[in-house]
């Protein structure tokens, strides 16, 4: 998978820089521990690379325009403070506001950075905390005086979706095409389009990608719910017809549980080696 091209702006640190993709700012990292690309739009991760990683971790369309005001295709969007058609727009209004890049701090071992989002009378409604080391951790922390949903919505690089195995879920999930609460396989693999939800009992996920030879593990921490989705052959915005191929969201979420004020998710997504 390639990354769209970009325009340089200005260098932030010997290891950050600020560039440009269309009409969306975004934040370059370039570490020895990896290479990841982060959209202000929505504190947006869009691609994690980590220095031992023949590919990238995370999916992303390559017909995406990066338009602000639009939902980005691919990455990490945050669905937040509701999720689906809970509230206009749909997944909520974070992912696409910009956030501010408010902090940093970068070594030898690591390089984390700090997003946070305010609200219209200028306090901080959520920040999230990403750090970049071995392992990719995102820390999403909701301040907002009402309670919210969460859903990390994040699109995982695959070869090839038929040659993929998820482990770790349970055998019963909501299937929101149906909104039937359902016996499913697990191990589960894929052959028609899915949209599920699973109770997140067991706190970590497991994608077998065998075309590329490699685990990806997803540690939930302090979520209720766990989102499965690939689209299939259903047409998708942004997305080319074939891309669904190539995907699979695994999402850490609190939906049946809502966020109250001052509470944390975290995710923290690593790479067989």
């Amino acid at each position: 998978m390639s990354l769209p091209k970009a325009q340089f702006i200005r260098q932030i640190h010997p290891n950050l820089s600020l560039q440009q993709i269309n009409e969306i700012p975004v934040i370059v990292l370039d570490h020895a521990v990896g290479k990841a690309m982060i959209a202000l739009q929505g504190a947006h991760l869009l691609s994690w690379q980590p220095h031992f990683a023949a590919q990238d971790i995370f999916w992303l369309s390559e017909i995406e325009p990066f338009r602000l005001g639009a939902a980005i295709r691919g990455g990490i969007p945050l669905c937040y403070p509701w999720f689906k058609d809970n509230g206009s727009p749909a997944h909520g209004y974070a992912r696409i506001n910009l956030w501010q890049f408010s902090q940093w701090h970068i070594s030898d071992e690591q390089a984390e950075l700090n997003f946070t989002l305010y609200d219209q009378h200028k306090l901080v409604e959520a920040q999230l905390k990403m750090t970049f080391g071995d392992e990719c951790r995102l820390s999403f922390t909701h301040y907002g005086a009402q309670d919210a949903q969460l859903a990390l919505h994040s699109y995982f690089n695959l070869g090839d979706i038929a040659e993929t195995t998820l482990h770790g879920l349970p055998k019963s999930a909501l299937n929101t095409l149906n909104n039937q609460q359902e016996n499913v396989p697990s191990p589960r693999q894929f052959d028609q389009e899915t949209d599920c939800i699973y109770s997140a009992e067991n706190p970590i996920s497991r994608i077998e990608d065998k075309a590329q030879q490699r685990t990806i593990e997803i540690e939930h921490i302090n979520a209720s719910d766990i989102v499965v989705w690939n689209p299939w052959h259903k047409k998708t915005s942004n997305m080319s017809q074939n891309g669904y191929q190539t995907m699979l969201c695994v999402e850490t979420s609190r939906i049946h549980r809502r966020l109250v004020q001052g509470e944390s998710v975290q995710a923290i997504i690593r790479l067989s080696r």
